[in-house]
């Protein structure tokens, strides 16, 4: 049976321990892991491997030895309690065995829970899944999670409280980060606010959000939004001596200031703009920008856009003579004045 991706997630929570088992594919491997993962967690429990009650079988070993996935159904552990036989990066060369074992089980035998890759709609193995009368076949896609899933991994981690602008940055980040990432960010975010009874808010977001930018680059940056032009000569020269080069911090530059331009070209005004930031910006960076892009004002933004482009052109272009870093320190100092 084709088990929907809207009825997926609730499945994967709570798995039916009656079922022959399910197939899980998908393009994105970690996406599909992580689903294997909970799905075996929420039917054996822990302790399942320590117990013995979970057989893991690769896919090549199953076409070298097709007894081994029916030995593994069949089996019977020293320990009570349900088991699974889980058979990872199954392919079609496999439909065969993995459709004899689903039609030779029986009401006690391990649950089957298979993973594959992307599998298109005439594949053998999603057929002998879709065909099964107890058995689920489900296909996990790129799409971002959904509220309820970013609430049931807050959830999981411990995060109850939450409050509506840290939601906000956490859907934008999982819309940024893969599965992965994103879990762990949530699990360093859970460990950032142990003992502290407080809701998530942005900053804390912000803390614990991996950074785009080595924090001294970023705060150059920010200087020069901020027409401290006093300030950019020392940091340059720290930047200097961490090896950055004019290039990298040019684009850098350019990239900032688009943030700020598209900020500040907003309909709905700055603050609606870097809500809408791709990247995503978060906590006090995040209010930082919006007053750095209220300052600028769009005309003015496209100046420093015109004049970041001219020195990336130079730059980049063979008849250069001057020192890379002095020709960016230069046009910073201009930036920094021209807000004024």
């Amino acid at each position: 049976m084709k088990l929907s991706p809207r009825d997926a997630p609730g499945y994967f929570a709570r798995p039916d321990p009656d079922k022959t088992g399910i197939l899980i594919y998908g393009n994105d491997a970690m996406r599909v892991a992580l689903r294997r993962q909970e799905v075996i967690a929420a039917l054996l429990g822990g302790g399942a491997e320590e117990e013995m009650r979970l057989t893991r079988i690769p896919g090549g070993d199953l076409r070298k030895d097709p007894a081994a996935l029916s030995d593994g159904i069949k089996a019977q552990g020293f320990f009570p309690g349900p088991r699974v036989a889980f058979v990872e990066d199954a392919t079609d060369t496999t439909a065969p065995v993995i459709g004899e074992a689903l039609d030779d089980w029986r009401p006690g035998d391990a649950q089957v829970i298979v993973t594959a890759g992307a599998l298109k709609a005439g594949s053998k193995l999603r057929k002998v899944f879709e065909a099964h009368k107890n058995a689920y076949a489900v296909g996990i896609y790129d799409d971002p999670p959904s509220r309820a899933e970013i609430e049931a991994t807050l959830a999981k981690a411990g995060l109850t409280q939450v409050s509506g602008d840290a939601m906000r940055d956490l859907t934008a980040l999982s819309r940024e980060l893969d599965p992965g990432d994103f879990r762990q960010t949530v699990e360093k975010l859970s460990l950032y606010k142990l003992n502290d009874a407080g809701p998530v808010t942005p900053e804390d977001i912000a803390a614990c959000a991996p950074l785009s930018t080595e924090a001294g680059l970023d705060e150059v940056l920010h200087i020069v939004a901020e027409s401290r032009s006093g300030e950019i000569g020392p940091i340059m020269k720290r930047l200097h001596a961490q090896g950055v080069q004019p290039v990298g911090l040019c684009v850098a530059a350019t990239r900032h200031f688009r943030a700020l331009y598209a900020a500040a070209s907003d309909p709905g005004g700055p603050a609606q703009g870097m809500a809408r930031a791709r990247p995503p910006v978060f906590g006090p960076r995040r209010d930082r920008m919006q007053r750095q892009a209220q300052a600028w004002g769009a005309p003015r933004l496209e100046e420093a856009l015109t004049l970041l482009t001219d020195t990336d052109l130079r730059l980049r272009s063979a008849a250069q003579t001057a020192p890379g870093l002095a020709l960016v320190e230069r046009t910073l100092i201009r930036l920094a004045m021209m807000v004024r």
